[in-house]
């Protein structure tokens, strides 16, 4: 072929370059695993630790986890081949919501409550204004859920460092639509269709919205 634009199907036609044929594309793969606190978001490691690629045993595909949770931290991770979705989801033009059960040393006051609600002053900038509610309170701990849009490095936790709740234990419990539910600590599951698909409506309907002026 020598005219651009040339079309090809991959399911028909036999494509080569130079003679050497290309691998068809692999089949779309949605993964859901529920990160343990030790394991990095990755799929290797210089240093020679614990990787998400080492809990996806029987996985065949290659996937690739959709955001990060640092090494502290536990809970839902998205891993996919499908690289369009996989940018939606991460993207802050989007804003597609994550939500964290996160526990903090200390009582929170309404003060820091509000704080937290709209917005904190980091060194990468203010946060957002984000969804907090208190789950259970004792004197020197509590579980707080914390629903934000953003994908700061760390945010939660430089959050709660910020007004004085240093963080314990964060777990991420949604994505989105997408739930972790009851899965245990280091297993994972193939997203249903329905799951799927309403991961791929979220996107499409953030993205139908009008972006807000700037006047």
């Amino acid at each position: 072929m020598t005219e651009l634009g040339t079309r090809a199907h991959p399911q028909r036609d036999r494509i080569a370059i130079d003679g050497k044929p290309l691998r068809a594309a692999a089949p779309p793969a949605y993964i859901v695993l529920n990160k343990p606190v030790g394991v990095m978001t990755t799929l290797a490691d210089p240093q020679g630790r614990p990787t998400v690629r080492d809990l996806l045993t029987g996985v065949r595909q290659r996937v690739f986890p959709v955001g990060r949770l640092d090494y502290h931290s536990a809970g839902l991770l998205l891993l996919t081949n499908d690289g369009e979705l996989a940018l939606r989801l991460t993207h802050p033009r989007y804003g597609v919501r994550k939500t964290y059960q996160v526990k903090v040393k200390g009582r929170p006051e309404p003060a820091q409550l509000a704080t937290l609600s709209k917005g904190v002053r980091l060194s990468d900038g203010m946060t957002a204004p984000a969804h907090v509610r208190v789950i259970a309170a004792r004197e020197r701990k509590a579980w707080l859920e914390i629903t934000l849009a953003e994908g700061k490095h760390r945010e939660v936790r430089r959050m709660c460092d910020a007004v004085g709740l240093p963080v314990e234990k964060l777990v991420r419990v949604a994505l989105g639509p997408l739930r972790l539910g009851k899965l245990p600590a280091g297993a994972w599951r193939y997203l249903d269709p329905d799951e799927i698909a309403n991961l791929r409506a979220t996107v499409r309907e953030r993205s139908a919205r009008p972006r807000p002026s700037r006047r």
